[in-house]
């Protein structure tokens, strides 16, 4: 069926209609904050404890705006005749942010959670190269980084909470069991120190006190 002649310019008019009925809205930025949701992407914020400089963040990120170095120390061994261990120590982790197109794989690739998204957006800058956030000013944001939504009823417990409340409980239970047998210890050194101070008593009641030699002395004159 042809369209009827005019009908684009009646649909057009309707939504202006519409419109201009309603009435209008202004976002009063920046003196008032926006509300935004709790999974913006605004900033990267980098937890450096938690960095292993695996580099995996660094060779996903499609477009090559991480930067990373660092070195290798060694660490004595733990315990005598045991093997020296070597570690990457972090020098410098800095992110483009005038390259960055906030896709997130960074964030998603990085196996041990020292990414994180913050909503912080007001990071304008005049000079491009004061976008590129250094691992100092990315631990900033990390301040800024919203809490993690609760969890379901239903869902399982993370593997982190269980694996530290099983660690929790074993300490716990040791803690209980050391304190038993320090009590157990106590209670059998107690009937042990008994017999020794017995004999003494005895031997203290066979001695004559000295009223009593006195007493037989005056008897036999």
């Amino acid at each position: 069926m042809a369209p009827i002649p005019g009908s684009g310019l009646a649909k057009g008019l309707a939504v202006t209609l519409r419109t201009m009925t309603k009435k209008t809205v202004t976002a009063q930025y920046p003196n008032v904050q926006p509300e935004l949701p709790p999974r913006s992407r605004g900033v990267i914020g980098l937890f450096e404890e938690n960095c292993t400089v695996c580099m995996l963040c660094a060779r996903e990120c499609p477009d090559w705006c991480i930067y990373i170095d660092s070195h290798k120390e060694t660490l004595p061994a733990a315990a005598p005749g045991g093997r020296e261990r070597s570690r990457n120590v972090l020098d410098r982790f800095a992110i483009d942010f005038s390259l960055c197109m906030y896709c997130g794989i960074c964030i998603e690739v990085c196996p041990f959670d020292a990414l994180f998204w913050s909503p912080e957006f007001e990071y304008a800058e005049t000079d491009i190269h004061e976008l590129t956030h250094e691992r100092d000013k990315l631990r900033e944001w990390m301040w800024t980084v919203p809490a993690p939504p609760a969890l379901d009823p239903a869902a399982e417990e993370p593997k982190e909470i269980a694996a530290a409340r099983k660690t929790a409980d074993k300490l716990a239970a040791a803690q209980e069991q050391a304190a038993q047998d320090q009590a157990a210890q106590a209670q059998a050194a107690q009937p042990q120190a008994a017999p020794e101070q017995a004999p003494r008593q005895e031997h203290a009641a066979g001695e004559p006190t000295a009223e009593q030699g006195q007493r037989e002395e005056g008897a036999t004159e």
